[in-house]
């Protein structure tokens, strides 16, 4: 029987096949889920419903997180479909490009500094402001973030500050959702080629270092991150909130492992 038979999920942040949602997405189909997604805007609308139909999905609803009203109106949208649902998945976050150079302290202004918080972080508590009365018992929510928010990574920047505020976020909320038997984990996934891990300067640098240095010598996919997160809504994980999972090939455990 599949993990996540019967169980509905809202799917955030897909752009294209290879975004880190979308292998989130494949594995969660697979495990029996019903799904619907969200896009940035009516432009990109068409591409992510193709993109839903291969998840036998009809539910695609515009959501512009820099309007802070459309959360409301999302999940307005969304009781259309489902009355109630089982969780979200929250891939969303943001830098401008200019913020994702070399001096940090140089290029840093408070416009960008709130505007990647909000997106990044606020963005999840927003959401469950606003959907936490629609989620059954038992609901899960899985969020994505990246070893930069803990150590320095060369160009990340106010991603990191932003990813670190996301964390913390997810232990807070875990502490207040859990009373409702809901769950909310973060996932910390290694570096992959996606569309928005392009604009880092020393993308490949990256992906060179880790082939080279994590335990397992190689990089990994967004299915095993997708396992991950299929795990962390089924009620196999019933006894975990408020974690952060790291799905990086051990990375974070090896920082050292060019010394030998």
């Amino acid at each position: 029987m599949h993990i996540l038979q019967n169980k509905k999920i809202l799917v955030t942040g897909v752009l294209n096949k290879w975004s880190i949602s979308y292998g989130i997405a494949q594995s969660l189909y697979e495990q029996g889920a019903s799904l619907a997604f969200t896009c940035i805007n009516k432009k990109n609308k068409k591409k992510i419903q193709k993109i839903a139909k291969q998840f036998n999905s009809d539910i695609v609803i515009t959501c512009n997180l820099f309007k802070n009203h459309n959360m409301k109106k999302l999940f307005f949208n969304l009781s259309k479909y489902w009355n109630k649902f089982d969780g979200f998945v929250h891939s969303l976050a943001y830098a401008s490009n200019i913020q994702l150079q070399h001096n940090y302290i140089k290029i840093i202004n408070k416009h960008d500094f709130n505007t990647s918080h909000n997106i990044t972080s606020y963005s999840l508590i927003s959401m469950i402001k606003e959907c936490k009365n629609k989620l059954n018992k038992k609901s899960s929510i899985v969020t994505l973030t990246y070893l930069g928010s803990n150590v320095v990574i060369p160009y990340y920047n106010i991603m990191g500050l932003a990813k670190a505020s996301l964390e913390s976020n997810v232990r807070y909320i875990a502490n207040l959702i859990g009373i409702d038997q809901i769950r909310i984990n973060a996932i910390s996934a290694g570096v992959i080629k996606t569309t928005s891990s392009y604009n880092l300067p020393n993308l490949n640098k990256i992906l060179s270092y880790t082939k080279k240095y994590s335990p397992i010598r190689r990089l990994i996919t967004i299915k095993e991150i997708g396992n991950t997160a299929a795990f962390l809504f089924s009620n196999l994980s019933s006894g975990i909130t408020g974690q952060i999972i790291f799905v990086d090939g051990g990375l974070s455990i090896s920082n050292m492992n060019h010394l030998y």
